[in-house]
Parts: structure tokens; sequence; C-alpha cells
């Protein structure tokens, strides 16, 4: 899941623009909805222009930022929030993720929260806040190692743990035949850190000057999240083809697990409902402990990250 902080060039002009839109990571069901708001046509129904660009080597996350050439891109509610803290204004257009998918999974059947100083893995492209705000906080003073794309280091032994999300990691785990049991995984959500990953985001200076261009694409997109919710294996089917003509190495079983539990992620678990919102208090709870952790310089509010 690399940082794929992609945002608006501020362009200026009377007519609609074209929308690229770049997810935070390689081509995979993490992104269902959004594939099937194009190929089933709801963007253009909506009067929408949209190309999907994956973040590659050669053109990452930053280095698209930096040329200003997409226009919206989806960040975890903490990354997000880190921009806001060092500057950057963001709005929030449509949240997918109503509960934390991240994981700590340890080797050898141990308790994660007994492994006070222990190697474990994080992801060199970020995503890791909570952890290390969580490591803080317990006093766990974990030796934190970096690793990029996939589950090798801890596989082969060189991690005593590592982070994994519950749609993607995790599941690479049990493929390599890994034994994950509620002894040796730790689930964020359980313990006071349930808070939203994924979200839909735009600068603050593109949505005032496309409004109605931003208002028709992030509704197109929540019908293609729908949609996918109650046509699971076409969407498959779509996902698929993002997969292969990404070059990306995965299955359709891979992909069917991970698009079930997206889906799963983005129901919240007080109203049983899909509701695609920020939630005030997640934004508090998160703000709060990022800035006790020294990971934000001030409290970043929810009105920051809403609808102007």
């Amino acid at each position: 899941m690399m940082t794929a902080i992609l945002f608006l060039c501020g362009i200026s002009g009377i007519q609609a623009q074209k929308i690229v839109f770049t997810p935070q990571w390689t081509a995979q069901a993490q992104f269902a909805g959004y594939y099937v708001a194009q190929e089933k046509g709801f963007y253009r129904e909506a009067g929408v222009e949209v190309e999907i660009v994956h973040p590659s080597v050669t053109q990452s996350a930053m280095t698209r930022m930096f040329n200003k050439t997409s226009q919206a891109t989806t960040l975890q509610l903490c990354q997000a929030m880190e921009l806001a803290d060092s500057g950057t204004k963001l709005v929030n257009i449509l949240q997918t993720s109503m509960n934390n998918a991240m994981v700590i999974v340890s080797a050898r059947g141990k308790d994660p929260l007994k492994q006070k100083g222990e190697r474990v893995g994080i992801w060199s492209v970020g995503f890791g806040q909570l952890a290390i705000c969580m490591s803080i906080k317990e006093g766990l003073d974990y030796d934190w190692v970096r690793f990029s794309t996939n589950v090798n280091l801890f596989v082969s032994g060189a991690l005593d743990a590592t982070l994994a999300m519950s749609y993607n990691e995790y599941y690479q785990l049990l493929q390599a035949g890994m034994e994950l049991t509620d002894e040796n995984v730790y689930r964020f959500c359980d313990h006071g850190y349930n808070v939203q990953e994924d979200g839909l985001y735009v600068t603050l200076d593109y949505y005032r000057k496309h409004k109605d261009q931003v208002h028709r694409f992030a509704q197109a997109s929540r019908r293609g999240w729908e949609w996918a919710a109650n046509h699971q294996e076409e969407t498959l089917d779509i996902v698929m083809k993002y997969v292969k003509s990404n070059r990306v190495a995965s299955n359709r079983i891979m992909q069917r697990l991970m698009l079930k539990e997206v889906l799963r992620l983005q129901i919240d678990r007080e109203s049983k409902k899909r509701e695609f919102r920020l939630r005030p208090d997640m934004v508090k709870r998160a703000s709060y402990l990022m800035a006790e952790n020294g990971m934000l310089q001030r409290e970043v509010k929810y009105e920051e990250l809403i609808e102007r």
C-alpha cells in the first residue's frame, strides 16, 4: 500500500477538467469500487472524465504530487492528518473505510504485547502511524525494520513480528503456511485503535475551483462501491482486468479474499451500515493518539478535512 499522495494541481479554467485519480497502491481489490465506477460507466453517466493511474517505480506518489499530475488520491486518515499538520490543505470527499485493518503478527505463537524491543516489520512507504503510537503508549520500544512490498522478511525468520493489513499481507501469510491465531495476532481495531483508514481526497484549492465536478466524482465512486458489494464475482472480473493490465503478481483467490475483507471493513460497527462518511470521533481519537506520541505538532480537527 505505497503512499500515493497525489494531489491536485490547482488547474484553472471554466470547463470541467479530467480527473486523474491515483490510488495509494498498485492495482488490487482494495480499490474495486473505483474500477467498477469506471468500467460500468458510472463516471461517464455522472458527466465526469476520470483516468485511473496507479503509482509506479518511476512515478511514485511524491513524484506525481510534485509534478502535479494527479487530482485525487486515496489516503489513510492518519496520513491525511500528518499532511494537514504540515500545512497541506485537503478535503475528504468520500470515506470508504469505517474500521482499522492493521494487525501485528508474531512468529512462533508469541504475544505481540510481550515482544518488547524485538524486530518488527513496518512499511517503508508509511501506513504505520498507529502502530508507532501503540508501541510508544504500551512501552514496547519495538525495533522497527522497514520492508517494501511483501512478507518475505518475516516468513524467512529475519523478523520477530510484522505489521500487516487484514485484507492483504494477512492473507499472504496464510498462503505462506503461517499459523495465525488469537495468541499471535494483535488487531488494532479491538484494542482502542479503531481509526478509519482509506478515504478519497483532493486538495482544498482544487475542490473550491471544481466543487460540482468533485461531488459528481465522489457520488459515482460511491455508486461503484455499492455495486461492488452486491455483485462481487463480476467485480472480481473487473479487478482482475486491472491486476493483469498492470502486471501485478496476484490471483483471483487472493483478490476475492481481499474484496470480501475490504467490504466488511466498510460497515460501521455501531450502525451496521456502509456509511461512507468520516467520523468526527475517530478523527479526534487519531489526533489525540498522534499528538500525544509526537507524530503531530497540534490537534488536527475534523472540520479541517471535510467540505468547506
